[in-house]
């Protein structure tokens, strides 16, 4: 997976349903004592293809002077780095990282050079699905804040770069 950067309606009687105990608030849009507006519970996880529509939908938002300095970056959604990347990273586990950016930075660009390789950003689903589930945080806003460091990445910007301009310590 990967891009360039360029009601129900029922036939049957309607029948009411016994009444419940009120059950406490939990949180959770559309479960019984929810505070949050109904809406339909997913049943299966973001696939792929669901987080990749996520980046490109977090890369519409992104000001279109810097989405230009973007322009034929790919962006590639895997479920996990690879194990080169695991090796290279000194990873403890695949899930220690959401995204990575592979390619040589705008600022160590030269422009006589031929580009040896593309420039890649990568989003891992899985990890980025286990980060989801353990701070419950819109899954949409992770997507497009990995995206965004990764492309920090590309500008040249490093981690401590990045967390400053967040007012994180690294």
């Amino acid at each position: 997976h990967g891009l360039t950067l360029d009601g129900p309606n029922s036939s049957e009687t309607s029948r009411s349903a016994p009444a419940r105990k009120p059950v406490p608030a939990t949180g959770m849009a559309g479960y019984p004592g929810s505070a949050m507006p109904a809406r339909p519970v997913p049943t299966t996880p973001p696939s792929l293809d669901d987080i990749e529509a996520m980046a490109i939908a977090a890369l519409e938002t992104i000001p279109a002077m810097l989405r230009d300095k973007v322009r034929g970056v790919v962006i590639r959604v895997d479920e996990f780095p690879d194990e080169a990347t695991e090796e290279e990273m000194e990873l403890e586990t695949p899930f220690d990282i959401l995204g990575l950016y592979s390619g040589v930075s705008i600022d160590k660009k030269s422009v006589d050079a031929t580009p040896s390789s593309v420039d890649m950003i990568f989003l891992y689903r899985r990890p980025i699905l286990d980060y989801w589930c353990e701070t419950g945080e819109d899954l949409a806003h992770i997507v497009r804040h990995v995206l965004i460091h990764e492309i920090g990445h590309h500008f040249g910007f490093s981690d401590a770069d990045m967390a400053a301009s967040e007012g994180v310590e690294s």
